[in-house]
């Protein structure tokens, strides 16, 4: 019975890295389905099996992005923690620009038409993905970043433990004001990707 449950929880947490991992990624899915059917649209593409599954595909993966993003964003089976931020440090823009030059690189160059693209397309998501899954970069999300979210380097202090001053990595829809106040709630969700609730 323990190892089923470990199994599960495992299970459930890859699960939610892979819908965080693919969440990242929707803006490049969008572009790539708007130009294919552009193309369709124009007869530049006819719409054949390939096509049809490409559409397909890239309709599911943005429906997964989405809800993998708006379930990490709530973390609803995660508690609130309120938190004194010390110190904190925007840095959405090292990793904003970086991606949003690979969505256009993809959605410029890459003909899903050919099966060969497809393929080559596929195994690069595959590859990004184990990078992004085994270094824990949840944290460099241009999508959340396009719905209105900042990232930042934190200091802080847990007013719920006393532990003294802590780092994290947070997300925080809008701009971190400093200046008007310093509590906010949290909920640490994980190391790399914890979110600023709302403050008091």
């Amino acid at each position: 019975m323990f190892i089923f449950l470990f199994l599960a929880n495992n299970t459930n947490m890859i699960l939610k890295k892979i819908l965080l991992y693919l969440s990242a990624f929707v803006p490049l899915y969008f572009l790539v389905l708007v130009k294919i059917l552009i193309d369709i649209l124009n007869d530049n593409l006819s719409f054949n099996v390939l096509n049809s599954f490409s559409i397909i595909l890239l309709i599911f993966l943005i429906i997964c992005g989405i809800y993998g993003a708006i379930k990490s964003i709530k973390h609803e089976e995660t508690k609130s923690t309120k938190i004194k931020i010390i110190n904190k440090n925007c840095i959405t823009e090292q990793y904003f620009l970086g991606y949003f030059s690979l969505f256009v690189l993809f959605a410029l160059s890459f003909e899903l038409e050919r099966v060969s693209m497809f393929v080559v397309f596929v195994i690069v998501i595959v590859l990004i993905g184990i990078v992004y899954i085994k270094n824990d970069l949840f944290y460099i999300n241009p999508f959340l970043n396009i719905l209105g979210y900042n990232f930042y380097d934190i200091t802080f202090v847990n007013l719920d433990e006393n532990k003294g001053e802590q780092f994290g990595k947070f997300f925080c829809k809008g701009t971190l004001n400093l200046s008007n106040e310093k509590i906010y709630f949290a909920k640490f969700s994980h190391e790399n990707f914890s979110m600023i609730e709302k403050h008091k």
